[in-house]
């Protein structure tokens, strides 16, 4: 039996099987040196990017150590981002549904503090959320850690970096002294090694570099100067036409003004960072993954977790100070066996960031000139989809299904000209294909879904 085999692993024949049924076929580097570890209930420091299958690590660890009929929290994920909590939360389900009566429950701000008092009353066996609310529910008691099993601190060096190190010492003060303890970090800085030395117990090491091939990611560096970056990054788009691209920037305020930049140049960019209401971040990342926006750009934190299954570019509109997180960036790139394009703009001064770089990947940077491409001044970047919200949710009891259906039957439209539909729980965001979305959006004005009338609205 190959060691890379789920069949290997110490669990249950059920599981195995949903791991099949889920596309699981082999375990990444990350699992086969790391599940072992957890299943064995050894503390874990996992250096893995975002992409190595760092959820199944810890989640196949975690539901197997619960006892669904011990209504407490046994396991408790910390997240640094409210969309990385989210996606998390999801791949828990999934890997926890051959397990009857375990029970999930999503901690994050910017959600109705009442609503989750009351699904925490009824009993929780995964706790996931962010440290801020997760906090908040210790301080008010509606959330009780004395029987915790598993902590995971996911990400935590971003965790680190958005300022969390005390309300994640508080949270662990609250937790048993013999829990098990998972750490996840895609870079490994002086404050994760002190975090690690105060709060796991003889823990094991797995690193899983984070290098990239440059036949799957092809990576072009173009130096410019201060005043020629934004212009700089418009040939970029002029030259390569990306379908979809993630732009790095470092401030809120850059994202923004990047994002409008490219508007202003009739490239369809949205930015995305700290904030942003819920319901914006919320529009902006449906809008993105279902092909109705075709740039994003965004802080490192922001990037984190954000649910990315096709990428052909990511562009550093200027370089990261660590060369880890360089690497972690075009990373988003390249991934499912598809091939993709890392580009960054760099000035004079930014010389020892791509020296650093060059030490990290013990290579060269290929640096090219902003000359030598090819603008095309009358380019502009036209997403394929439209997103239409609709006024009604999962507390409609309204399902994909039900809107695939009203549009492909009493509208008329073909199923290939919708695209990703997307359920929320007082709203529900359909992707339409340009040349239809006129039409969808006077079905919707006018006719009905599952039986009731709706509004619609292009975002």
């Amino acid at each position: 039996m190959s060691s890379d085999s789920f069949s290997s692993l110490p669990i249950s024949s059920e599981q195995i099987a949903n791991l099949d049924s889920l596309g699981y076929k082999t375990m990444t580097p990350v699992q086969a040196q790391g599940l072992p570890h957890v299943l064995d209930g050894k503390d874990l420091i996992a250096k893995a990017k975002t992409g190595s299958g760092k959820t199944a690590t810890f989640g196949i660890g975690l539901i197997d150590n619960i006892n669904p009929r011990f209504f407490g929290a046994q396991a408790l994920v910390l997240c640094p981002t409210r969309e990385l909590a989210d996606q998390v939360g999801k791949e828990l389900r999934r890997l926890a549904r051959c397990v009857p009566n375990i029970k999930l429950v999503l901690l994050c701000g910017g959600k109705p503090f009442g609503i989750q008092k009351g699904s925490l009353e009824h009993g929780a066996h995964i706790i996931v959320g962010t440290p801020g609310r997760i906090q908040d529910h210790l301080k008010r008691g509606t959330l009780v850690l004395d029987g915790l099993k598993t902590l995971v601190l996911d990400e935590a060096d971003r965790m680190l970096d958005m300022g969390f190190v005390e309300v994640i010492n508080e949270i662990i003060d609250q937790t048993p002294k013999n829990r098990q303890t998972l750490l996840f970090s895609a870079t490994y800085p002086k404050s994760i090694n002190k975090m690690c030395r105060s709060i796991l117990r003889d823990p094991v090491t797995v690193t899983v570099e984070a290098e990239h091939s440059t036949a799957v990611i092809e990576q072009l560096f173009y130096p410019v100067s201060k005043a020629y970056r934004n212009r700089g990054l418009l040939a970029l788009f002029e030259h390569y036409q990306p379908e979809s691209a993630l732009v790095f920037c470092h401030t809120k305020i850059q994202c923004d003004e990047v994002a409008k930049f490219l508007r202003d140049q009739k490239v369809e960019a949205l930015a995305i960072h700290g904030d942003l209401e819920q319901r914006e971040r919320d529009q902006i990342l449906v809008r993105f993954s279902n092909h109705s926006c075709s740039v994003l750009v965004a802080t490192d934190v922001a990037a984190r977790g954000l649910d990315i299954k096709s990428l052909q570019a990511v562009i550093n509109y200027e370089l990261p100070h660590d060369p880890e997180i360089f690497i972690h960036r075009i990373g988003r790139t390249g991934r499912a066996g598809e091939k993709g394009i890392a580009l960054s703009l760099f000035t004079e001064q930014e010389m020892p960031r791509l020296n650093a770089i060059e030490d990290f990947q013990k290579q060269p940077c290929q640096i090219e000139e902003t000359d030598t491409l090819t603008r095309k001044p009358d380019f502009s970047s036209q997403s394929p989809m439209i997103t239409l919200q609709i006024d009604a949710g999962r507390k409609n009891k309204l399902r994909p299904g039900d809107l695939l259906g009203a549009l492909t039957g009493d509208a008329g439209l073909a199923g290939t000209q919708i695209g990703k539909i997307d359920i929320f729980d007082t709203f529900s965001y359909v992707a339409i294909e340009r040349s239809a979305y006129r039409e969808a959006l006077d079905y919707l004005a006018n006719g009905k879904v599952k039986g009731r009338s709706v509004r619609a609205r292009k975002i």
